[in-house]
């Protein structure tokens, strides 16, 4: 029967107390640079390991975080999850990954489920429907580690990352204006959240410095974030009524982006509707027809908010100053100009 190698067999080996090789294998100044390496060495040689349970009783941590968003088929959260775990199995921590579906009911058990695991801290992604944010105030209020990430939540003091989405929705609107497009729609997530606020201040922006009068009627919300395709429909047929009189959208999400692509072709009127949307499908280059779309910096946000989180578990003293870090979008027109 296979036996782990312990610390005890290594101080009777090397004659010395379990203490002194203890502190060694944690680096600890109380102990010799040469007595470092001897025991190091020695451990190596038997094929030691620590206890990770039993390392994380001792200090109080159980050297893992968890993750809630809204959906990791998405290419977009799948690349920052990618990101997130590269930063944090460098650091020695495992990774807890939830998903809400968008769904506040989801959100609540998940966070829950995280904090009873006993992780050290919690990346959080908000759900469309979350409109009551007393699940994630008051574990944050007991002391849990938190830092959001793409849908953050102003309400609560930490650290944050999110694409520049102001910049990137204001910068895709001017690109459709100077297109030759006027009717430009914008069709989003659902109105509480914090890339749909920051999305369309962006296009509203655009719209007023290039002296193009803002209807309301040329926004849409899609509340379930174009879960339902029932939903989608209903915003494309408003955009293509003639009252309305939208050439072009510019559109927040993936998953709405391809679903809007999807009922325009079914209804053979692709053409009429020039399309930005948000999108990190590996995928959207074979679209037919094409799409122009703004590709976020997934990845480096993933590594980013870890990174963030780690700071907030390991700091040996509280934080008071926090950033919010916002990265640029990349946007790549495939349309036309307008005829």
């Amino acid at each position: 029967m296979y036996r782990a190698a312990t610390i005890k067999q290594i101080a009777e080996a090397l004659c010395v107390s379990i203490s002194t090789v203890s502190r060694a294998l944690s680096d600890s100044h109380e102990v010799s640079a040469e007595t470092k390496r001897i025991v190091l060495e020695y451990a190596k040689k038997i094929n030691y390991h620590s206890n990770p349970i039993a390392v994380s009783l001792k200090r109080g941590r159980s050297n893992s975080i968890g993750v809630l968003l809204s959906d990791v088929a998405s290419s977009f959260f799948s690349q920052v999850i990618n990101g997130i775990e590269s930063i944090a199995y460098e650091k020695g921590y495992h990774v807890i990954i939830t998903q809400s579906h968008d769904s506040f009911e989801r959100e609540v058990t998940n966070m829950s489920h995280l904090a009873s695991r006993s992780v050290d801290g919690i990346l959080v992604s908000m759900s469309s429907q979350t409109t009551n944010y007393e699940h994630i105030t008051s574990l944050h209020e007991r002391g849990m580690p938190i830092v959001f990430f793409d849908r953050i939540l102003d309400e609560i003091e930490t650290f944050k990352v999110t694409t520049d989405n102001f910049k990137a929705a204001y910068e895709a609107t001017e690109v459709l204006l100077k297109k030759g497009f006027k009717g430009i729609g914008h069709l989003t997530n659902a109105p509480q959240l914090s890339i749909t606020i920051e999305r369309l201040n962006g296009y509203m922006a655009a719209l007023k410095a290039n002296q193009i009068p803002f209807d309301e009627r040329l926004v849409f919300y899609c509340h379930e974030g174009g879960r339902n395709p029932q939903e989608i429909e209903t915003a494309i047929d408003h955009y293509l009524t003639k009252e309305i009189k939208a050439d072009a959208l510019l559109i927040s999400s993936d998953r709405i982006s391809t679903s809007a692509l999807r009922v325009l072709k079914r209804l053979g009127k692709a053409d009429q509707l020039t399309i930005i949307g948000f999108s990190n499908s590996d995928v959207i280059d074979l679209l037919s027809p094409g799409i122009s779309f703004i590709r976020q910096r997934a990845f480096e946000m993933g590594e980013i908010a870890a990174e963030m989180l780690i700071k907030l578990i390991e700091s040996k003293y509280p934080i008071y100053e926090f950033e919010t870090k916002l990265l640029d979008g990349e946007l790549h027109w495939k349309g036309k100009e307008k005829i």
